[in-house]
């Protein structure tokens, strides 16, 4: 392997950040098991962060970002992997301790790579760590036994990356999805996905949040944390479930005990990050077949990495609808 073309993510001394294209050595990599000649990555809130001064997630810089990729294999000295496979990694510290995929190379421990076989390297980064994250949280939702019978599930921060799949994913699997979202244009694309109604921000302005409200939801998929959980907290069915895993509104939950002791409901934590391997492996397996998204296409606007910054800026102000693919082979 020769150079590798790469954003690079610098820090200078008054703590600014700069997102640099650079010509790196093959050095400038982190040992791993796995090399990666990387085709795909996304834009998530986290790469955002990973590049705003105090966003708290990069460990250190200099830094290559971009917490998912997919790719083909180049070389492997573990068994798991031979030349030519098609992978995705996301999660672990990816994009923010190692480097990410940001660049036409990256290099793995094997544990963090996942091998397909149903999906394009294309497809896959379409899906990405929200698409997963949305898939986590159907999956905790049928775990914990909800099914359509029970009623409609609400799915919050519905025009985002985990919101919009998990719409689809819930749509598709027969249940009624109510999607609450800011963006009264993103109708026509929640409807496609599969939303039975639309919707606004919710607790709606000028509402107050009790300990226990009229009761609306079988379930909940949170994405924004804050007042929207404890309005969705408030108001679950007796049983229910919020699968919660954002918090682009708030990281404070200002609630009570009460849905919890006097309606038995559920708050399941949803983490991609820190997900083992053996489990990461069988649920990226599941979206290769019956968990696979319908409308990947309508959720997914491709960019070119070398025009990353201005995307990072779009995401940071709360612009972007359903999922950013980012174009990495060929780009730099």
């Amino acid at each position: 392997m020769g150079d590798v073309q790469a954003l690079v993510a610098h820090q200078d001394d008054d703590g600014n950040i700069d997102l640099v294209h650079e010509t790196v050595e093959e050095s400038f990599l982190p040992d791993g098991d796995v090399e990666i000649a990387v085709e795909y990555s996304g834009v998530n809130f986290k790469d955002a962060l990973a590049v705003s001064p105090k966003g708290g997630v990069a460990r250190s810089y200099p830094l290559i970002p971009g917490i998912d990729l997919a790719g083909t294999v180049r070389s492997s000295s573990s068994p798991q992997f031979s030349q030519g496979d098609v992978v995705v990694a996301h999660g672990y510290d990816i994009g923010t301790g190692r480097h990410g995929g940001y660049a036409d190379t990256a290099r793995l421990p094997a544990d963090m790579v996942v091998k397909l076989s149903g999906l394009s390297a294309k497809d896959a980064a379409a899906i990405g760590t929200a698409g997963f994250t949305a898939a986590m949280s159907v999956e905790a939702l049928t775990a914990h036994g909800i099914t359509p019978s029970d009623g409609p599930v609400l799915v919050t921060g519905a025009t985002g990356g985990v919101g919009s799949v998990s719409v689809d994913l819930l749509a598709a699997a027969g249940f009624e999805v109510i999607a609450s979202t800011g963006k009264a244009d993103a109708a026509d694309l929640l409807h496609t996905l599969g939303a039975t109604e639309i919707i606004g921000r919710l607790p709606e302005e000028g509402e107050k949040v009790r300990a226990l409200g009229k009761t609306r939801w079988a379930a909940v998929v949170d994405c924004v944390g804050g007042a929207t959980l404890a309005y969705a907290l408030s108001t679950l069915k007796y049983g229910g479930v919020v699968a919660a895993s954002g918090l682009a509104g708030s990281a404070d939950l200002p609630t009570t005990v009460h849905p919890f002791i006097l309606r038995g409901v559920t708050l399941a934590g949803i983490d991609s990050v820190q997900l083992p391997i053996v489990n990461r492996r069988a649920l990226w397996a599941k979206l290769e077949g019956e968990l696979r998204p319908r409308h990947l296409d309508d959720v997914t606007t491709d960019v070119a990495v070398t025009d990353l910054p201005k995307s990072i800026k779009t995401i940071l102000a709360g612009g972007v609808t359903g999922r950013t693919r980012v174009l990495v082979a060929g780009e730099f």
